[in-house]
């Protein structure tokens, strides 16, 4: 049985598509953006999440670990090189300090789960979106659980970073009624140098989505030193709007909240710049309607 390694269901979400929706999030991710606001979504295994601000330094956590220090009143910190992922030690912390980052769900139990609010997406014209981390990290779970959704009626969205095989991507877009494309930067050095790949694929990618008739809103997050002047908005507003086919463009401000998170997983603290200023975003979005496209500042 194919199952999916999920790390969030988060319901009543309005920033992930049209309506209400259930938004599943998928761990792993091809990406390393500085500036990632689900850093615990990187790994494609699970991960144990500590917050020192909830630990009360009771000790059950070492009572159950095989991988626990001889001195165990030394530290509550997690030994992330012998830490093995068995989630022992989250299943007995009492106050939520240890979260186990990853759990493996099947097709049936997801959609039951989002189901439940179908009175929701019915009145606001909402569904299910597919999130992560990267859903093509994980496509065949994806296209069973697209499909599942689909057949129950439900609107379908993907959020991608569109970095992937193709043919995942269009196995996907038989089930999805609206793709959240991320395009960050066309400069294809920075763009390697603050997400670890070239860009060259996922644009060759959302080019194929067009020519496969997808529904597409192109999301540009705007992060202060790597894409907010006026030029770099500019040159990717004037690309897409030249590819054709797409005609919504979201800009995306910059928020830190995934530094916290990225302490939690041990993982490399994300950029902590601040959020660019409203004005600037408004200026930014004047200039992308100058190319036809209809703009909007957030999800």
């Amino acid at each position: 049985m194919v199952t999916g390694l999920v790390f969030n269901v988060q319901k009543y979400s309005i920033h992930d598509g049209p309506g209400i929706r259930t938004t599943v999030f998928l761990k792993g991710c091809p990406l390393r953006c500085a500036w990632c606001h689900n850093p615990e979504s990187g790994a494609g295994e699970p991960e144990i999440s500590w917050s020192e601000a909830r630990c009360i330094r009771c000790g059950q956590c070492w009572e159950v670990c095989q991988q626990a220090p001889a001195d165990r009143t030394a530290t509550a910190e997690i030994d992330r090189l012998r830490c093995v992922r068995c989630g022992r030690c989250a299943a007995v912390c009492a106050t939520g300090a240890r979260e186990l980052v990853g759990r493996r769900r099947t097709v049936s139990e997801l959609l039951a789960e989002i189901l439940q609010d179908r009175l929701f997406y019915d009145e606001s014209r909402g569904g299910m979106t597919l999130s992560g981390g990267e859903p093509l990290m994980q496509a065949e779970f994806s296209r069973l659980l697209l499909a599942a959704c689909q057949q129950e009626g439900l609107h379908t969205a993907v959020d991608t970073c569109g970095f992937g095989r193709r043919e995942d991507l269009l196995a996907l877009a038989a089930w999805t009624n609206l793709f959240l494309y991320d395009v960050k930067i066309l400069d294809d050095d920075r763009h390697r140098r603050y997400t670890g790949v070239s860009n060259v694929v996922i644009l060759e990618n959302l080019a194929a989505l067009r020519d496969a008739g997808a529904e597409v809103w192109v999301r540009v997050p705007v992060i202060h030193g790597f894409n907010d002047a006026a030029d770099d908005i500019e040159a990717t507003a004037a690309w897409v709007a030249a590819l054709g086919g797409v005609r919504q463009l979201h800009l995306l401000p910059y928020h830190a909240w995934g530094i916290h998170k990225a302490e939690r997983v041990g993982a490399v603290r994300p950029l902590s710049a601040g959020p660019p200023p409203q004005e600037q975003m408004e200026a930014l979005a004047k200039r992308v309607r100058a190319y036809g496209l209809t703009v909007q500042i957030g999800g």
